[in-house]
């Protein structure tokens, strides 16, 4: 049962996909489908619907595509998804996300995924390769484990076990924040995940990549996005931000959505 005495953070208009045996809170906005080109959001490995904040309503406001956004199981709305997860767990979402496209009918599309999200959109369409899929954006994506970044998720559990971290991730997952929190980082600290790496998926992409990084990232260097460039089979664009950590959709905002949507249209004219 919700928790009724705390005020969330859910978005208006959230509706549910019964996929995998879960149902997935999700959010379509703009046009369908079957009217336009769609673009699906896959967020990071502590996100969900509403933690996209506004990016989801000013991306298909500048590129006059529907966007199709959904939480994960274990996070936001979704249904729970206990731990401890498979250091694989990626790779099975990526299988969940192939019915979603099926089921939603998919006519032409781009996947923009964020960190974890990122990850999983190149697994699925390395993996899938995904005729409806023209392209991917990939926000400071994950292709193989790096001490920054582990270093960092030690970091987090310490302020989730000991500071207000749990507190704010309450107000989007409500009773899946363990789910959330415990599921991610004890996947991503398991002893077998130092050997966790997806580069092989990116020879069998061949369609463009926008990838996007801040030089400041804690949970990853740019030789996650540099690795791109060397091993996809396709066309490949790097936008490095000087000044930004791991949320450039959030902290540059317009300047995300302008390579985006200059990435869209040369993407979906091609």
């Amino acid at each position: 049962m919700r928790k009724q005495n705390r005020q969330t953070k859910r978005g208006p208009g959230s509706s549910y996909l019964n996929i995998a045996h879960a149902s997935l809170e999700y959010r379509l906005l703009g046009p369908t489908p079957d009217q336009a080109p769609t673009i699906i959001l896959m967020h990071e490995g502590l996100g969900c619907v509403a933690l996209w904040k506004d990016f989801p309503e000013r991306l298909a406001a500048l590129t006059s595509c529907g966007v199709f956004v959904y939480s994960r199981r274990g996070y936001g709305q979704s249904s729970t998804y206990p731990p401890p997860w498979s250091t694989c767990y990626m790779h099975d979402e990526a299988s969940i996300l192939d019915e979603v496209l099926n089921h939603l009918k998919i006519q032409s599309g781009i996947i923009c995924g964020h960190s974890d999200g990122a990850s999983i959109a190149a697994i699925f369409q390395g993996t899938y390769a995904h005729p409806k899929i023209h392209g991917l954006v990939l926000i400071a994506p994950h292709f193989f484990a790096e001490e920054i970044g582990l270093k960092a998720i030690h970091s987090v559990v310490n302020d989730f076990h000991n500071g207000e971290l749990r507190e704010r991730l309450e107000a989007y997952h409500e009773d899946n924040v363990e789910n959330a929190f415990l599921g991610w980082s004890g996947a991503w600290l398991h002893k077998e995940f130092v050997s966790w790496n997806i580069e092989a998926k990116l020879a069998n992409i061949p369609v463009p990549i926008l990838a996007i990084q801040g030089e400041q990232d804690p949970y990853g260097s740019v030789d996650q996005v540099n690795v791109i460039r060397g091993k996809a089979a396709g066309k490949v664009d790097i936008t490095l931000l000087p000044d930004c950590g791991h949320a450039p959709h959030i902290e540059e905002a317009d300047r995300v959505l302008k390579e985006i949507g200059r990435f869209v249209t040369a993407t979906l004219k091609s």
